[in-house]
């Protein structure tokens, strides 16, 4: 029968071909008509129009026997509706490669000595098609837009072994490895389209460039994170130069701010952080980065402002531009993850590092403002919620209360702490074992998770501090003993399992911090009290519970001092003497930053001074 068709019907198959060749060429000006329509319901209707009208014309080419006069239009065929429907669908998926595969098997059933063969993969079905293209010049124009969809699949799907060996049969090249990819999209130089040739929504030039630009940035991305600074440098140049729509502009300059800024040149990276805040209407990405350089430089001020201005710009509502009816370098990455320098916050990610900033360098009624704002934020379910447990990239909703005390705490707002930690405790304590099974659990060595013990703790710490604040000793006894209370039942969990969430501090170390803290905090108390003798035994229980704590010994060495215990405060001085701050710096350094805060307020201010006063005493008697 299909023999029939071909023999008989020359006239009728040609006029077939013509009215299909101008319904491709109708539905391909269609979809350029879409492009431009502003409403998205009437443009998502009639793109799916055009995709069911490309495939219906690609239903009825099929059906014909594979013949060279045929196959030019309908490898262009199945081009347009691929590119239509990766872009409608806003990525490649592995089915597309059926459609791939099909048009390959149809270019070898027109030579009698290349019949596909069963089991064929894919690469070597292009194999075989590029190695007969050389008989087939009709077909070469179709072929290496096929050829260059092929390849955004592999890219996208991270075949790059196939992509190597696609691109160097392509070139007619043998030898070359797949770290010479970028070389190897460079050399690729697809035929031009004939002028009189059906009409195609991409060429192949244009997608060859996408590629190119595609890769080099997914390169440069991964060279950045793997710290191999001057070939990522190489790679985002190469990008930032080829087809880029505004979108991936913005992240190849910020990416070349992020490379240059850990080179060590600020100047220039300000540079292309200020090109891709000119460039795109998402100001985010540039802003974020901007902070980190202006930290590292050393600008407060310009820091805390690029803070502003990205929370300010997480806030705006942008209306989501429609996508190209064509494959761009969007299609082909990978969303960053959270190792990615380009991972983006969210609008509670980013008021987080804003408050904490201002907490961090003394500006305390702005981070008390800004924690506020943030808890609002979190808690009106506006967004999702940070995780339940520490995890990157940002502290937990209850580490997020404790920052929040803190910071008021510290911006002279007792009162207002107190209504956070009331807040947090309701949240929390219900979640608490009862004291017997916490006793039990310590007994036994219990390894269960000790974060909510730690918060209940926490809070009870901070409680305590804001009665102090308050001039309320006998409260802030009374809290401070609570903590300790819940903390000498909490057993800490499994080393290797106990992390922060974001800078890899144990809850072992969290643990015995708060417990020192609490320790050294009931003690000043008892020393405002005049009641020495108590203040002894917690100074001297949080030196035995951290030997490398200085301030611990520091106001174990007052206390002794006072109390005229010559010998024993003598022998802690020569062991302050022989220790260096290291230990303690070691152990406070990444702990959760409301500790971090609370243990900057018990630091003694006066200590070097002290322990020159008590060395100059040991002196006297020696001298007379």
């Amino acid at each position: 029968m299909s023999q029939q068709i071909h023999a008989g019907s020359s006239v009728s198959h040609t006029s077939f071909l013509d009215l299909w060749r101008e319904k491709n060429d109708q539905l391909v000006r269609q979809a350029k008509v879409v492009q431009d329509t502003q409403l998205s319901l009437r443009r998502q209707q009639l793109a799916q129009d055009t995709l069911e009208g490309l495939r219906k014309l690609l239903w009825g080419l099929q059906g014909l026997p594979a013949t060279v006069p045929v196959l030019p239009l309908e490898l262009t065929v199945t081009c347009n509706f691929i590119i239509l429907r990766v872009s409608l669908a806003q990525g490649f998926t592995e089915d597309l490669a059926q459609d791939i595969q099909r048009s390959l098997k149809r270019v070898l059933e027109t030579q009698e000595h290349l019949e596909p063969r069963l089991q064929q993969s894919l690469r070597e079905l292009w194999e075989s098609v590029l190695h007969a293209s050389s008989l087939l010049p009709e077909l070469l124009s179709a072929l290496h837009l096929l050829a260059g969809l092929q390849a955004a699949l592999w890219l996208s799907t991270d075949h790059l072994g196939d992509l190597a060996i696609l691109l160097q049969t392509l070139n007619g090249s043998q030898g070359r490895t797949s770290e010479d990819l970028l070389l190897l999209f460079k050399s690729w130089n697809p035929p031009v389209e004939k002028s009189d040739g059906p009409l195609t929504l991409q060429n192949a030039q244009s997608l060859r460039a996408v590629l190119l630009t595609a890769f080099a940035y997914q390169q440069g991305l991964q060279e950045l994170i793997t710290g191999n600074l001057p070939r990522a440098l190489r790679n985002l140049h190469e990008a930032a130069s080829g087809l880029c729509t505004r979108p991936v502009l913005v992240q190849v300059y910020t990416a070349l701010g992020t490379c240059l800024r850990k080179m060590e040149n600020p100047q220039r990276a300000l540079l292309y952080l200020i090109e891709a805040l000119k460039v795109g209407t998402d100001c985010s990405l540039p802003l974020l980065e901007a902070s980190r350089l202006y930290r590292q430089l050393g600008d407060t001020s310009a820091e805390l402002e690029s803070l502003e201005l990205l929370v300010e710009a997480l806030s705006v509502i942008r209306s989501s531009k429609s996508p190209q009816l064509l494959i761009e370098a969007e299609l082909l990455l990978p969303q960053p993850d959270q190792a990615s320098p380009l991972h983006c916050v969210t609008p509670s990610q980013a008021k987080h590092l804003l408050a904490s900033r201002c907490l961090q360098i003394g500006r305390e009624e702005d981070a008390a403002e800004h924690y506020l704002d943030l808890l609002a934020l979190l808690l009106d379910g506006s967004e999702p919620r940070f995780s339940l447990l520490p995890c990157p990239p940002g502290p937990c909703v209850p580490e997020v209360f404790l920052e929040t005390a803190a910071a008021l705490i510290q911006a002279g707002r007792a009162q207002d702490a107190f209504t956070v930690c009331e807040e947090l405790l309701s949240r929390t304590s219900s979640l608490l074992p009862k004291m017997s099974q916490l006793r039990e659990g310590a007994r036994k060595g219990s390894k269960e998770l000790p974060y909510c013990q730690l918060w209940v703790s926490a809070t009870h710490l901070l409680q305590g501090q804001a009665w102090v604040h308050l001039k309320a000793p006998k409260e802030a006894v009374s809290e401070f003993s609570r903590c300790l209370e819940l903390l000498f039942c909490t057993t800490p969990e499994d080393k290797e399992q106990g992390f922060n969430y974001e800078q890899g501090c144990s809850s072992e170390a969290a643990l015995q911090q708060l417990r020192v803290a609490a320790l050294i905090s009931r003690g000043l108390v008892w020393v405002a009290s005049n009641q020495d003798t108590k203040a002894l035994k917690d100074f001297l229980l949080s030196v035995q519970i951290f030997p490398g704590s200085r301030d611990a010994s520091y106001y174990l060495l007052q206390t002794l001092r006072r109390l005229d215990r010559k010998d024993d405060a003598t022998a802690l001085w020569q062991r302050l003497e022989a220790q260096t701050e290291l230990t303690q710096k070691e152990a406070t350094r990444s702990l959760p930053l409301y500790l971090e805060t609370y243990l900057s307020w018990i630091h003694p201010t006066d200590c070097e001074t002290f322990l020159e006063e008590f060395r100059t005493s040991l002196l006297e008697p020696h001298d007379q």
